[in-house]
C-alpha cells in the first residue's frame, strides 16, 4: 500500500509552478485526489497565524512549498517583503501543524541559502553555514534557511518529524512568463528571444557579463517535473534531520545557455550585455549525493530536452493569449 493512501495532505503553494507537478506526482503514487488540499490566497494569508491553523486542521501532512520569490530584480525591489512572507509563512505554519497534531512537515529550502562563496562546488550540505549568501539573495535565503533551524529545533523539542530539502534553480512549463518582475533567467531568456523573434527585434539586451572575476558565471537547473519526483520520494522515504539538496548534478555556463537559448528559439539578432545589471551567485551547482543515498533521488530529464520542452510550452502559451 502506497505511504499516501488515505493521508490528508495540505499542499502549501498547490497551484503554483511546482505545485501541480508535485500535486499528479502525489496521486500517482497513490495519494487521493479528493484528499490533497490546496489553501488559497486572499482566504487563507499564510502570514497570519489563524490561517496556519485553519488550513492545518485534519491533515496528516503539510508540504510547504508556498513561498514569495523572484529572480534578482524582484530580489532587488522587495528585499523585506522577502524576509517577512517568507519567515511568517514558515514559522506559523510548522508552529499550527506541530499543534494540529500533523505527522510530518515538508519545509521547502532554496539554494539561496548557500554562501556567497561557499568552500565547494558543487554545493554541499555541510556548506550551508560556511559564508553569508550572496546579497541579492540573503533577505529570502536567509528566511528560508530559518525553518531548517526550526525544524530541528522542533524535532528535538517536541520530536515533530520536519524534513528539509534545497531544490536549485527551477524550470519548466507554468513557469512566471507572464509575470516578468518574477521571472528567473530561463523563462525570462526564452520570453525575450521567442517575443524578439516574433517581432523582428534586430536586438536582446540580457543582463550582466557572464563572468565574474573571470570565471564563466554558472548556474544548475532541474526539470519541474524532476524536483516534484525528487519531493514527493523524500516526502515518501525520508525522515531525517539532515537538509538535502535536490538537484540535477549538471554545471550551465550562463553564457551558454544564452546560446542554447537562442539557437532552439530560432533568434537571429545580436545580444547585447547590460553591464549595469548584477550577474548574482559566481557558481551553482548542488551535490546530490545525499538525495540518491537517503531515497534514491537521481534527475531523469536531460537539460536539453526540459528546455525544449518549455520553450514550445511558452510559444503555445503565447499563442493562446493572442487569440481572441
Amino acid at each position: 500500500m502506497s505511504a499516501f493512501a488515505g493521508q490528508k495532505i495540505l499542499v502549501t503553494g498547490g497551484s503554483g509552478f511546482l505545485g501541480g507537478p508535485l500535486i499528479r506526482e502525489l496521486v500517482l503514487r497513490g495519494a487521493r485526489p479528493e484528499d490533497v488540499t490546496v489553501p488559497e490566497y486572499p482566504r487563507h494569508d499564510l502570514r497570519l497565524r489563524e490561517a496556519c491553523a485553519d488550513v492545518v486542521a485534519g491533515q496528516d501532512l503539510v508540504i510547504h512549498l508556498a513561498a514569495n520569490a523572484g529572480g534578482i530584480g524582484w530580489n532587488l525591489a522587495h528585499p523585506g517583503a522577502l524576509f517577512y512572507d517568507n519567515a511568517a509563512m514558515g514559522i506559523h505554519l510548522m508552529e499550527e501543524a506541530r499543534r494540529a497534531g500533523v505527522k510530518k512537515f515538508v519545509q521547502i529550502g532554496t539554494v539561496c541559502a548557500y554562501p556567497f562563496q561557499p568552500p565547494h562546488i558543487p554545493f554541499r550540505e555541510d556548506d550551508l553555514w560556511e559564508g553569508y549568501p550572496e546579497p541579492t539573495n540573503a533577505p529570502y535565503g536567509i528566511a528560508k534557511k530559518a525553518m531548517m533551524v526550526m525544524g530541528q529545533a522542533y524535532r528535538e523539542e517536541y520530536g515533530f518529524n520536519v524534513i528539509y530539502l534545497l531544490p536549485v534553480n527551477l524550470f519548466g512549463p507554468g513557469d512566471h512568463f507572464f509575470e516578468p518582475e518574477k521571472s528567473h533567467v530561463i523563462p525570462a531568456l526564452i520570453q525575450k528571444f521567442v517575443d524578439a523573434r516574433e517581432v523582428g527585434a534586430p536586438e536582446v539586451v540580457v543582463w550582466g557579463s557572464g563572468f565574474y572575476q573571470g570565471v564563466p558565471v554558472s548556474r544548475e537547473f532541474l526539470y519541474v517535473d524532476d524536483a516534484a519526483e525528487g519531493i514527493v520520494m523524500a516526502t515518501e522515504r525520508y525522515d531525517g534531520a539532515e537538509p538535502v539538496n535536490i538537484g540535477a548534478g549538471r554545471e550551465v555556463p550562463i553564457n551558454d545557455l544564452i546560446e542554447m537559448v537562442r539557437g532552439m528559439t530560432g533568434y537571429q539578432g545580436k545580444v547585447v550585455r547590460d553591464l549595469s545589471r548584477p550577474d548574482g551567485q559566481p557558481r551553482r551547482s548542488l551535490d546530490t549525493t545525499r538525495a540518491r543515498e537517503k531515497f534514491g533521488f537521481v534527475a531523469r530529464t536531460p537539460f536539453e530536452e526540459g528546455l525544449r520542452r518549455t520553450i514550445a510550452w511558452y510559444e503555445e502559451a503565447r499563442r493562446s493569449r493572442k487569440k481572441p
